[in-house]
């Protein structure tokens, strides 16, 4: 599935290379089923906490609306503050979950087919719009859910990890250097991402 991209990356970046040899083909994979809107509800639910504890927050969500897999944003906006809170989410992000919902119904998170014909950086800088929903959070989306191949999350801690460790810097790369870096990864920067991280899980497993 990525063997034109691992090509790309392995004739313009020689440590890159090494790496990709070290870890293997990438398993990134792509879960194209889940809408915008139940992205970031999740990616909400999943800041600041473990994602033991997000699923078990998530879970309660979805059990005070069991007519359906996952709540729609008027299930959301009609369910009263204080449930949600005692499902486990905080003020803030109960204000988050309910803005999320309200621009999902009027057309700032676009559906499935509009979100298709947006490139990347009007959905950043659409969703970016939402209460709680930070530059990491959309990219995050665009990643892992809609399959995007050219997202650099700079500010991701996993991704500078892996960079020091595969570069041999002394410190954690600034958001310039690696956007200097990545474009020699054009138009494949998701994928060097992935390899990013997994040089940082590497690293853990030592």
């Amino acid at each position: 599935m990525h063997k034109k991209a691992l090509h790309h990356l392995a004739e313009t970046d020689p440590i890159l290379a090494n790496l990709i040899a070290q870890v293997g083909p990438c398993r990134l994979r792509a879960d194209c089923n889940t809408s915008a809107f139940e992205a970031l509800v999740e990616a909400v639910c999943h800041q600041q906490l473990t994602g033991k504890a997000a699923q078990t927050i998530l879970g309660r969500i979805k059990a005070i609306h069991p007519h359906r897999p996952f709540p729609t944003p008027d299930d959301l906006l009609a369910t009263h503050d204080d449930t949600l809170r005692a499902a486990g989410l905080s003020r803030a992000k109960v204000a988050a979950v309910k803005d999320i919902s309200a621009k999902s119904l009027d057309g700032t998170v676009p559906d499935p087919k509009a979100l298709a014909k947006l490139d990347d950086a009007e959905i950043i800088e659409r969703l970016t719009t939402i209460r709680g929903v930070g530059q990491w959070t959309v990219e995050m989306l665009l990643i892992f859910k809609l399959g995007r191949m050219d997202v650099l999350p700079v500010d991701d801690f996993g991704v500078r990890k892996g960079f020091m460790l595969t570069y041999r810097k002394r410190d954690l790369p600034k958001p310039a250097v690696l956007l200097k870096q990545g474009e020699r990864w054009r138009p494949y920067r998701s994928v060097a991402s992935w390899y990013m991280w997994r040089a940082a899980d590497l690293a853990k497993s030592k």
